[in-house]
């Protein structure tokens, strides 16, 4: 029995890679270089757009412990990633050309896998992993569209998220508008005085820049407004949009606040929350220091920053597993950005699991489930968890997606240190068994 993996990025090459190895025929189909997506150029395979794309190495890290996870399961990434590093303090970097090239090298000399250059414009029968990254082809993006229903998305807008555990419990409060519902928000009141201060730094903030079909796409989705667009329309504008203070009361003063930014939970556990309204297009280190400004949020650890692009993704946790199989289509099995985990290494962890999970599937062996405690399963979890569906949007690696400790630790680096302890300890343990 043999697998037809579409799409040659980070995540096709791990899920080709786990197959192979698993000793599976496998067929890898690649455009390239017939055709290319905008933001690629070169021919090669699990082509970088930078070369610190992989992110941080410290074991202490969200990325660092994604990448040693990976390593215990056998990734293909981590190893030429390793052989092609160039100095770049704490970050895993490369030599983008060496380490695209290594990696063509090894899928193309690997006996049981077979490369296809040709666009793939439907999704095929039979066993099919897809992996075609958050720019994916018309015809092939319609085909899946049209097995997914409306739940494929083109452009990502999507608003910063802090952790609970940082927020400042003295001046947030939980509450409903007019206490219906079950507070499920999380308020942070604003006087005049403090409001006007982050308004100003708001309207003056830098924003990114925007590449060409990241802006043909925003012309699209222009409804998604940027938050800080919609505040150069007016000092009042956010106080009668997503900041109104109707219907709320500060705990503190019993009155009503002047105005009022809220966050929604993101997971069900409860340990991040969003800020509503807030998608936006400024840099992530102007989002930073414009959004601590918000009461409550002077110290907040932001585990992912607004962004505003083109970026094809699916509803997973309305329609995968967390195996990244189509729930109501065995045998179908989605892998990388497409499925809502966001970057690079991300996209290759989700690729190994896919891969791992389609060879035990042939080989008619039970599922392998990542456990929560690690970075992998978490974010496999975060993108079939089916209370996500409402609001998905994708999510990097980060230790907010992790189960809390059982104790409370205030530092930091000990506390991230002891969740990837955790983590290793847990892998372990499925794996030997």
């Amino acid at each position: 029995m043999s697998v037809k993996v579409i799409g040659a990025g980070l995540a096709g090459c791990e899920a080709a890679w786990q197959l192979a190895n698993a000793g599976i025929e496998t067929t890898l189909y690649e455009m390239k270089p017939q055709k290319y997506t905008p933001a690629h150029h070169y021919e090669g395979m699990a082509e970088l757009v930078c070369s610190n794309s992989l992110k941080a190495s410290r074991l202490d890290s969200a990325a660092g412990l994604l990448k040693a996870e990976m390593k215990r399961l056998g990734s293909l990434i981590v190893p030429c990633a390793e052989e092609t590093q160039v100095e770049a303090g704490g970050a895993l970097a490369v030599d983008r050309t060496a380490f695209s090239d290594l990696i063509t090298s090894k899928i193309k000399s690997h006996p049981l896998i077979t490369v296809v250059n040709d666009e793939v414009k439907e999704i095929p029968d039979g066993n099919v992993i897809i992996a075609t990254g958050p720019l994916t082809s018309g015809e092939l993006a319609q085909s899946i569209s049209d097995k997914c229903g409306n739940y494929l998305s083109f452009f990502d807008a999507a608003a910063p998220i802090v952790t609970y555990d940082s927020l400042d419990k003295d001046v947030v409060f939980f509450a409903s508008r007019y206490d219906r519902g079950d507070a499920d928000y999380i308020n942070c009141p604003m006087t005049k005085e403090e409001y006007t201060l982050f308004y100003n730094e708001l309207i003056n903030a830098e924003s990114a820049p925007l590449k060409e079909f990241d802006r043909e796409a925003f012309k699209v989705y222009e409804g998604c407004m940027p938050v800080e667009v919609l505040a150069k329309r007016g000092e009042d504008t956010m106080r009668f949009g997503p900041l109104k203070p109707v219907g709320l009361t500060d705990k503190r003063t019993g009155k009503r606040p002047y105005a009022v930014v809220q966050l929604r939970k993101e997971n069900k556990e409860g340990t991040m929350y969003n800020l509503v309204g807030f998608q936006t297009n400024l840099k992530f280190g102007e989002q930073k220091r414009v959004f601590s400004l918000i009461p409550g949020l002077k110290d907040a650890e932001f585990v992912r920053f607004g962004v505003m692009h083109r970026n094809s993704f699916i509803n997973s946790p309305r329609l995968l597993k967390p195996t990244f199989e189509m729930r109501d289509r065995p045998g179908l099995f989605f892998a990388g950005q497409i499925t809502g985990v966001e970057g690079y290494i991300e996209s290759a962890a989700s690729g190994i699991i896919a891969g791992i999970n389609m060879a035990r599937k042939i080989n008619s062996q039970p599922e392998f489930i990542m456990p929560p405690e690690t970075m992998t399963g978490a974010l496999a979890a975060y993108i079939s968890d089916s209370y996500n569906e409402n609001n998905f949007q994708p999510m990097g690696s980060n230790m907010g997606v992790l189960p809390e400790l059982n104790e409370r630790v205030r530092d930091k680096k000990k506390k991230y240190q002891m969740y990837a302890d955790r983590a290793l300890e847990k892998l372990e343990e499925v794996l030997s068994k």
